[in-house]
């Protein structure tokens, strides 16, 4: 379920609807009232006159029953007609409970509501009696809101049609929730994970704000989404590290280095963004351009914010107002941004930036550091409370790595069904880590592309050099690496280099023998001898041989990727291995060494991720034993996929007698 969601559960009265609304509308989400549907379903089983649920449901179905999702202005509808304000009769609000119970009209109505949080954007405040037990019981944050049965019937009787008291709305109310406690189909009850808030004591604003916190602290609020947009070489990538505080974006005054959107996640003032760096925009773009010009806008359109960046020292430019026009088309939040005002006389010529008609230019040297506190100052204050963009959101990570032109990209795209990141048949056309949520073999993954790993570099400067060290870092990110290896050539230095990369980097690894489609009988034998000769540390690895070009193989990634997880997540009992450690020792001793038997005292798994052991041994211990003890644990305990470390911890006996 990639929709975050909040459940909100409770009895009748407790200030379920307005809370949702609430939360909905700050953070800019859905809402979902379910017990609309049920009003809903019961005004028409009343206007038909029927209690048959197959009737009902044909007449349901032929109808539809719809909801407009809207927190501001929550409409429901029956067919054509408007019922918002009908099913608040008391006549409906009698029966409801009835009819809710009924096993075919619960599964109906279970799809409608299923099927809309599926399709909502961003995230969904559903409420009802169910929501975390029955609807949604994964949901990240589940609410049981409840109040006493006098403050809810004062509350209701606000809701009802007139000369409803609140002692009958009261009655209404208690007998209602005996019915909800009671009935077979799913009673109304909390959730064990649920959070409980009494509102008796509590008004509107106060019951938000508790959820609000609680949302918060389990990072469901999405950060603001703020774009850095221009024309090449205007230094859209110096203005991303100085905002970020670090040299991540590559930057080099030849155009065009940056080329795929990478996001960063950046802070100031206590807010947090992310903060997406663009390939140059150009008018008329040709080959590759084509495909960055089209990355920058697609980055507009999934921005909060946007920050124009134009290059003071040059001025305004056709292609400037051209794409002037693009961000106008928008209707987002747009900061003009003058880089390279490196001083005062910089400054009076960047005041001709008010002719782009995008008010006050923002006078900044990326570069150096002049104004950027100001321009940070000023965005922050233009950012919305909540964005779409989760910092953590729960999925496994993983870093497609391998030499320049193996396929990586094209492996995304053919995961995702779609062209995700930039695909050219040059060498070299990815250059930073990009982040991608792909769904497929029954699983959202977070996939991060990386640029291809050339020779190493020498200089500690330059296009590859930075991406190489981006590299690493996507490296330390994921929990697996993908090293993707074109198999229609033979293994090179670099090939081999990577996947000791990723083994250094502690990750679980997945071997991808790309290309697999054009590789003959004759191939495939000669690169089983190069695997064999030159991975033969690596037989744990996972192998999947695949097409990224055709899909072909593609759907055996995905238990490649389960299997390596699970074991590079893997745990054994204490006493499971020392029962197999004693068993091995005693088939199998360590080699005598200086004339003394070492003695393998106890073993301990000390973490994992991946998995890494400690032997305790009262002498030292060669290493072809301990590569042994390595061997061995294979073995028994599969560890398919993931790396394992053995280390033998020398422990003198104390021999002393108290």
């Amino acid at each position: 379920m990639s929709t975050v969601v909040i459940a909100i559960d409770g009895p009748s009265g407790s200030g379920k609807s307005s809370t949702s609304r609430a939360v909905a509308q700050r953070a800019n989400w859905k809402y979902l009232d379910t017990g609309a549907l049920y009003r809903a379903i019961t005004w028409l089983a009343l206007k038909l006159g029927s209690e048959d649920p197959a009737t009902i449901l044909a007449a349901a179905i032929e109808e539809g029953i719809s909801f407009n999702g809207d927190p501001i202005e929550p409409r429901i509808f029956v067919g054509e007609h408007d019922v918002t304000a009908d099913i608040r009769s008391a006549r409906v609000t009698d029966q409801v409970s009835i009819y809710s119970a009924v096993p075919e009209i619960r599964e109906y109505l279970l799809t409608i509501q299923r099927g809309f949080i599926d399709v909502a954007p961003r995230g969904v405040v559903v409420e009802g009696r169910d929501i975390g037990t029955v609807v949604v019981p994964d949901a990240p944050l589940k609410i049981f809101l409840y109040a006493d049965l006098e403050q809810r019937a004062l509350r209701r009787e606000r809701e009802m049609a007139e000369g409803m008291t609140t002692e009958i709305v009261s009655a209404s109310l208690d007998a209602r929730d005996h019915i909800d406690s009671t009935r077979k189909i799913s009673p109304l009850r909390m959730a064990e994970d649920a959070l409980e808030i009494d509102s008796t004591l509590l008004d509107l604003p106060e019951v938000v704000d508790v959820i609000w916190q609680w949302a918060k602290e389990r990072q469901l609020l999405g950060l603001p989404k703020v774009a850095v947009i221009g024309r090449p070489n205007v230094g859209k990538s110096t203005l991303v590290n100085r905002i970020i505080g670090r040299r991540e974006a590559i930057v080099e005054d030849t155009p065009g280095v940056t080329r795929d959107r990478v996001k960063y996640e950046a802070e100031w003032n206590g807010r947090t963004f992310i903060l997406i760096d663009t390939g140059g925009w150009e008018v008329k773009p040709e080959g590759i351009s084509e495909k960055i010009t089209a990355g920058a806008e697609l980055a507009i359109a999934e921005a909060d914010v946007i920050l124009f960046v134009v290059d003071a020292q040059v001025g305004a430019l056709d292609e400037d107002g051209s794409l002037l026009t693009l961000l106008r088309r928008s209707k987002k939040n747009v900061i003009l941004v003058a880089n390279k005002v490196d001083g005062v006389l910089e400054e009076q010529n960047a005041h001709a930036l008010w002719s782009l008609g995008l008010g006050e230019p923002r006078f900044v040297s990326a570069l150096h550091g002049r104004g950027s506190g100001d321009l940070l100052d000023l965005l922050v204050n233009e950012l919305p409370e909540v964005g779409s963009e989760l910092p953590d959101d729960g999925f496994r990570k993983i870093a497609i790595v391998g030499r320049p032109n193996v396929g990586k990209s094209s492996l995304l795209n053919a995961l995702a069904g779609e062209a995700r990141v930039l695909v050219d048949d040059a060498a070299g056309t990815t250059r930073d880590p990009v982040d991608e949520l792909i769904e497929f073999g029954g699983t959202t993954w977070r996939f991060i592309d990386t640029a291809g790993i050339r020779k190493r570099a020498i200089h500690d400067s330059g296009t590859d050099y930075y991406a190489s060290l981006r590299t690493a870092a996507a490296l330390d990110r994921a929990e697996v690496a993908v090293v993707v290896l074109d198999a229609s050539v033979p293994l090179t230095e670099q090939d081999l280099r990577i996947v000791t990369m990723t083994e250094e980097a502690g990750r679980a690894l997945v071997l991808v023998m790309n290309k697999w489609d054009i590789v003959d009988d004759e191939r495939r034998e000669q690169l089983d001898k190069e695997l064999e000769r030159n991975l033969e540390r690596y037989p744990w690895a996972q192998r999947v041989n695949l097409s990224a070009k055709t899909g072909w193989h593609r759907d055996r990634l995905a238990p490649a990727l389960r299997t390596a997880l699970r074991s590079w997540e893997t745990r054994i009992p204490t006493s499971k291995l020392n029962a197999f450690l004693g068993a091995l020792v005693a088939a199998t001793p360590p080699p005598v060494r200086g004339g003394k038997q070492p003695k393998i005292r106890f073993a301990t798994q000390a973490t994992i991720s991946p998995p890494k052991f400690v032997v305790f041994s009262s002498e030292w211990v060669e290493p072809s034993y301990r590569r042994f003890i390595e061997r061995r644990l294979r073995e028994e305990f599969g560890f398919e996929g993931s790396p394992v470390e053995v280390s033998i911890k020398v422990r003198e006996r104390d021999e002393k007698k108290s």
